[in-house]
């Protein structure tokens, strides 16, 4: 069974599954998720946890070993085991599989792994075995269009209610960043006021915590969110970023799309270009939403005003740099039509 974090509490209330996999690229939402079921554990009466973290040569026999014996006198326990990536070799995978089909009603088996599962993995024989096992927790990034919900809920944990237009205002400042939001919101939690924290409060209590760093500008240039760039590209101005690691990232980004888009028109598939470009999966698909919105002469001609903008900021003549970077920005932000009436 596959669940989100924010259906965990309400699973954990009906009973505990014999096995848990917690995966995700959200380290708040990871850590979250492994105190709930630990807790719910606590609660039956595992009083004994066992936290195996796998790294090069971890010994898979020995903890399949250790698991069948120590369940012969053992009191109720749990074994955890941390994994830095999806992949635990072939040993590794073996033995998941083994643990998952193995039930014993004094062992709970949790499996901690700090990275989203790709494609891959999500479909590798031991992912899917601990899945039928029991439950996959899946604890992905939060879209921004999701961040005001998930602040709102995160803020009545703490005992503060807030106004959708304050939801909104943290996480603007907070841009996407759930550790700097929870750490706002329980700061928050002191402030002694009665009703709803509103839109002025979050200005006037709330440090801007918002990454405002490169790779935040080419993702919201990918996606196509104007609003989201601009404010991006000014707080990298602001913060006194140097104007060649701009232009470097948002270059980078379009020779990556301009060889996907060849790519595209003669037909290759896409998998063998991220293979070789060393893309990871999550990044394939707002690239792949960007390619919809570009044709190769848009794409070509952004690529041309690159070489242009590079030029500036690295002292040939021409606009302010940062004035040619934010021109060239908004070239890229312009809907297509627009951009190919100018081009006519």
């Amino acid at each position: 069974m596959k669940i989100q974090p924010s259906g965990l509490k309400r699973h954990l209330a009906s009973g505990l599954a014999p096995v848990y996999l917690v995966a995700g690229d959200e380290p708040l939402l990871v850590a979250d998720a492994l105190d709930e079921i630990r807790a719910a554990a606590a609660r039956a009466g595992f009083d004994a946890r066992e936290l195996h973290v796998v790294e090069r040569g971890f010994d898979w026999n020995a903890l399949l070993a250790g698991a069948d014996n120590l369940s012969l006198f053992a009191a109720r326990r749990i074994i955890e085991l941390r994994l830095a990536s999806p992949r635990p070799g072939e040993d590794g995978a073996k033995a998941l599989r083994e643990l998952a089909a193995s039930r014993d009603p004094d062992r709970l088996l949790i499996v901690a792994i700090d990275d989203r599962l790709d494609a891959s993995a999500a479909g590798s024989q031991w992912v899917k075995a601990l899945e039928a096992a029991g439950v996959l927790v899946d604890a992905r990034q939060i879209e921004r269009a999701e961040l005001p919900r998930w602040i709102r809920d995160r803020a009545a944990r703490y005992g503060i209610a807030l106004t959708a237009s304050a939801a909104e205002v943290l996480a603007d400042r907070v841009e996407g960043h759930l550790l700097a939001a929870d750490q706002e919101l329980m700061k928050l939690a002191l402030v002694d006021r009665d009703g709803p924290l509103d839109e002025a409060d979050i200005l006037e209590a709330v440090a801007d915590s918002a990454r405002f760093d490169v790779f935040r500008l080419t993702d919201a240039v990918l996606e196509g969110d104007a609003a989201r760039a601009v404010r991006v590209l000014y707080g990298l101005r602001a913060e006194g970023v140097q104007p060649v690691l701009v232009c470097w990232a948002l270059a980078r980004e379009l020779s990556v799309l301009t060889t996907l888009k060849l790519a595209e028109l003669r037909r290759e598939r896409l998998d063998g270009v991220y293979a070789r470009l060393k893309i990871w999966p999550k990044r394939r698909e707002p690239l792949e939403r960007a390619l919809k919105r570009y044709d190769w002469k848009q794409l070509t001609a952004l690529l041309a005003r690159a070489v242009e903008v590079d030029a500036i900021v690295k002292g040939a003549p021409g606009a302010p740099p940062w004035d040619a970077i934010t021109e060239w920005v908004l070239a890229m932000l312009a809907p297509a039509k627009a951009r190919s009436s100018r081009a006519a």
